[in-house]
């Protein structure tokens, strides 16, 4: 039973986005985000220890309840055991985000990575990219020293999340050269998404209706050049599409990308977004919720700490998200496409400015001291990145 109203308030903010959950998976899921927006931890010993005080309960009660709710079916007691499964959860929190989203582009930038902690595990993730932070929508935990191709688990996460977005939006995934394969390629094509993925400058390209094969290192050759053009890329394993290439200074080498868009409709700063899910991990980790100090040691447990971590990184985000006034002003005076990032500098947080993650752990705990309760403001994008091909 939850007894303190804050708590009790967050729990039917969770219980709505996520109907199909039981009451026990629901308020499992609340304690622990609420735990750790709390705590700035993830720690099972810290929010059981605060969840008790709050909630006067017994430490050793709440940290057995917290401990089933992340566990399977075979470490819990009872008859009607039950393990969560985090994959259901996955359309309900892209969809929680998209309602959200207040602007009047439809557009939403994604990426996907994959990071380590130790060689314990390696998480592949997608997020929803937003100003300067990422919030983890879907993933999948493998042990670190696992081997064997990534391929059926990127499908995995692309399945649960495919329907989401309305068909009228567009989608933009972006990932690093670690990531590229045809096959991905291909996959988010497949879901009328668009690929923005980031090539090594190794191997040859093809000019559209030319038969003349060129080396990738020679598309920009030097700071200061840029070119996109239809191409056919590699020899092996072959991609039809449109190539990016830009160097500007400052950067040991050019940014190579494929994407499905037209040369015209797609511009190769918007690569810059990438960075963001590289932030969230910050946030995931030292900035916030102290990922990297896990004692977890199985994948499906971790996989049930991250859907909290992912309700508890939304929460903050969208509490520490900046109405800005470009809402009215920018939309009165719409950029062309091509003017809209001027440098890889405008996709950086500002340095000395706070983030939004960690203005809204201020922002809520602020609200709760002084008795403003809990309210989720909306998710307020800067502004379109990229133009709507529909």
């Amino acid at each position: 039973m939850l007894r303190n109203k804050y708590l009790k308030d967050w729990s039917k903010i969770v219980s709505y986005h996520f109907p199909h959950l039981s009451l026990p998976e629901v308020v499992g899921l609340a304690t622990w985000s609420f735990g750790m927006v709390m705590t700035g931890s993830s720690s099972l010993t810290r929010v059981s220890e605060f969840i008790a005080k709050i909630n006067q309960e017994k430490s050793n009660t709440v940290r057995q309840r917290l401990k089933e709710w992340y566990q399977d079916s075979k470490g819990k007691k009872g008859e009607k055991r039950r393990e969560l499964d985090v994959s259901e959860c996955f359309a309900p929190l892209l969809k929680w985000i998209l309602s959200l989203w207040k602007s009047e582009y439809k557009c939403l930038p994604l990426a996907i990575d994959a990071t380590n902690i130790g060689q314990d595990f390696t998480v592949l993730s997608l997020h929803v990219l937003y100003q300067g932070c990422g919030i983890p929508v879907a993933w999948k935990i493998v042990k670190g020293r696992e081997k064997g191709s990534w391929k059926p688990h990127w499908l995995y996460v692309f399945h649960y999340v495919k329907d989401v977005v309305p068909s009228d939006w567009q989608v933009l995934v972006l990932a690093d050269r670690g990531l590229y394969a045809d096959w991905l390629f291909e996959a988010i094509c497949s879901l009328n998404w668009h690929p923005f993925l980031r090539i090594n400058h190794q191997g040859n390209y093809q000019l559209r209706g030319d038969t003349e094969w060129r080396c990738l290192d020679t598309v920009a050759p030097k700071t200061g050049t840029q070119w996109s053009g239809y191409v056919t890329c590699f020899k092996n394993h072959s991609i039809d599409g449109t190539l990016l290439a830009r160097w500007d200074e400052g950067y040991k080498e050019p940014w190579l990308i494929v994407t499905d868009l037209e040369p015209t409709q797609a511009q190769s700063l918007w690569y810059g977004l990438r960075s963001w899910i590289e932030s969230s991990y910050r946030d995931i980790k030292s900035d916030g919720w102290q990922w990297q100090k896990t004692r977890l040691r199985e994948p499906d447990r971790a996989e049930r700490i991250w859907l909290a971590m992912a309700i508890a990184t939304l929460w903050t985000v969208t509490v520490g998200s900046e109405e800005q006034p470009h809402l009215s002003k920018d939309f009165k005076n719409k950029p062309k496409p091509n003017s809209r990032i001027n440098s890889k500098s405008d996709l950086r947080r500002q340095e000395g400015n706070i983030s939004c993650f960690l203005q809204g752990l201020i922002n809520i705990i602020a609200d709760l001291v002084c008795g403003k309760g809990i309210s989720l403001n909306g998710l307020f994008p800067r502004q379109s990145f990229f133009i709507n091909t529909s």
